[in-house]
């Protein structure tokens, strides 16, 4: 299933690259603020470690992100993009009991520095279900590169785990606009199985300087994770969100 969802995913993009539509246009869409750790609860291994919190048990601040999205109209149904999300969140506190994490064990009442990266790439294809001059909707396909990893680490400890993966998500768009200069945006990706489940949506209103820059401002929340032997974790995080999107 993946190897054909990677292949078509492939042969639409090369397609529509190749596509000479007149009215093909590129945008490029930039957010930051800030990230909030919600839950973030890990136990590694799944089977046998001590399940723990990254932000109940430890101290988590509130970090800088930022998102880049470059996409291209392909006429006036079809779309693909391009997303590089990093993420960045850290953790320190100490635990009132012994932890093992990825098979070390990290004594209690110990300084634990911990780090969460969750490091996201992912390309689009969506097609245009509806569009007028007030509502604009959309539905497709997104192929998402996952590249996380956590660790724990102390005086004399230090252990991590990194996991690479891909993993196939449902994209939608829904896009009010109620004049020339403002709208309102929903839009994200979403899946979920007996494997584990993900999504990530935003919501923001929008704001039109002219017809080519455009200004955002709303929420977004990522979660998801999953549970088997190697790993649980489920992580959900509140981002609040300023962006910009240019078309060219």
């Amino acid at each position: 299933m993946r190897i054909i969802l990677s292949v078509t995913v492939f042969a639409l993009m090369t397609v529509f690259l190749m596509h000479g539509a007149t009215r093909a246009e590129w945008h490029f869409d930039v957010e930051t603020g800030a990230a909030i750790n919600g839950y973030n609860d890990v136990q590694i291994p799944g089977d046998s470690g001590t399940r723990f919190s990254l932000s109940e048990e430890l101290d988590s601040d509130p970090v800088l992100f930022w998102r880049l999205r470059i996409s291209r109209d392909l006429g006036e149904k079809h779309y693909l993009s391009l997303l590089i999300a990093p993420l960045r969140l850290e953790s320190e506190g100490s635990f009132d009991r012994v932890v093992s994490f990825a098979s070390v064990d990290f004594p209690a009442n110990a300084d634990i520095k911990a780090r969460y990266r969750f490091d996201s790439y992912r390309l689009t294809y969506r097609y245009r279900l509806y569009q007028n001059e007030k509502l604009h909707a959309g539905l497709g396909l997104t192929a998402k590169i996952r590249d996380a990893e956590i660790s724990l680490s102390e005086a004399n400890r230090k252990a991590s785990k990194a996991n690479t993966g891909f993993v196939p998500l449902i994209n939608l768009k829904l896009h009010w606009q109620f004049n020339k200069k403002l709208g309102i945006l929903f839009e994200g990706d979403g899946l979920a199985a007996p494997q584990g489940r993900a999504e990530d949506f935003l919501l923001a209103g929008l704001f039109n300087l002219n017809e080519k820059l455009g200004l955002k401002l709303g929420y977004r929340f990522l979660e998801g994770g999953a549970d088997n032997d190697e790993v649980y974790n489920f992580t959900l995080v509140n981002y609040v969100v300023i962006g910009a999107t240019l078309i060219l």
